[in-house]
């Protein structure tokens, strides 16, 4: 079943809603993207859930993005946040999983401060409260490697596609790569460098000790060169909820596309833990924290 919501916010984000079942799993992209890149994942899913798919208003799938997506109102999460709570009060969902890639790690945790009704739990991928290397935080980049982005984008947008394409997804699948690219380059060029700004030079961390109402799974690459693993560690610490962390043992930061039964086995477990562990799964004990790792 497919239902196709032709109201105010479901309408301009795309919105749509895919399968049956008693539980309702929302899929929500990252930087760059739009909702096609949960393809390989949900089929898995929607014979035992719901599933929300939308796009974000920076997507290139957006029919009109220049009037959907505001410079102002966009230039923090809070306003991607209004738009996820705004989309989910007019479909009527409450008490859903939010799979939430990348940015969207964040813009979930807000959103879930605001409306803990919404969320039965965050599912956080690749999720990173900040990016900016500096004292006793490892982000993952320094302030130049931002600042040189942010010149790329606006003086060889096709240029810096392509290469940022190659560095961020796993470069053994030639096909993933791609696919990640022709997204980028969908959407329009000012588009994406204010929402790179945005991203890049956010710093939420002050907030997750907030996220204290919703349980939280942060799902982790071991090799992600833009969420290190010490990023995944430091949510866990601060968030005040429940949490977990799920580790993959893989490169890149996008194992929807180029780790896909890993990431589903992953999802799997968290969405229905009394299922027993694949024997690939180790489970290993840091701190006093359980951290899963798939192989």
């Amino acid at each position: 079943m497919v239902a196709v919501l032709q109201t105010t916010h479901s309408a301009a984000m795309n919105a749509r809603i895919i399968g049956s079942g008693e539980d309702t799993i929302i899929f929500a992209h990252g930087f760059g993207t739009d909702q096609s890149i949960w393809d390989k994942t949900i089929p898995f899913f929607t014979k035992r859930y719901r599933v929300l798919l939308f796009d974000w208003c920076f997507s290139g799938s957006i029919q009109e993005p220049n009037h959907l997506f505001d410079p102002v109102k966009h230039s923090s999460f809070d306003g991607f946040a209004n738009d996820l709570i705004d989309l989910l009060d007019e479909i009527g969902l409450k008490s859903s999983v939010f799979v939430g890639h990348s940015m969207s790690g964040m813009i979930g945790c807000l959103a879930s401060i605001r409306r803990p009704d919404l969320f039965k739990r965050l599912i956080l991928l690749g999720a990173s409260p900040r990016y900016i290397n500096c004292e006793d935080y490892e982000g993952g980049f320094e302030e130049t490697q931002i600042e040189d982005i942010f010149v790329n984008i606006e003086s060889n947008f096709h240029g810096w596609a392509s290469y940022f394409a190659t560095v961020v997804v796993d470069a053994n699948d030639p096909i993933s790569v791609d696919k990640f690219e022709k997204c980028l380059v969908s959407s329009k060029p000012e588009i994406i460098l204010s929402l790179a700004k945005t991203v890049f030079l956010s710093d939420h961390r002050d907030i997750l000790e907030k996220v204290d109402q919703v349980p939280c799974t942060i799902i982790q690459m071991t090799n992600d060169i833009v969420v290190p693993m010490s990023v995944a560690y430091h949510m866990q610490k601060q968030i005040k909820a429940e949490s977990t962390i799920e580790v993959i043992e893989a490169d890149g930061h996008f194992p929807q596309l180029t780790h896909t039964n890993a990431f589903v086995d992953t999802l799997d477990r968290v969405l229905e833990p009394n299922d027993e562990s694949s024997d690939s799964d180790q489970i290993i004990s840091l701190d006093s924290e359980m951290v899963n790792v798939v192989a």
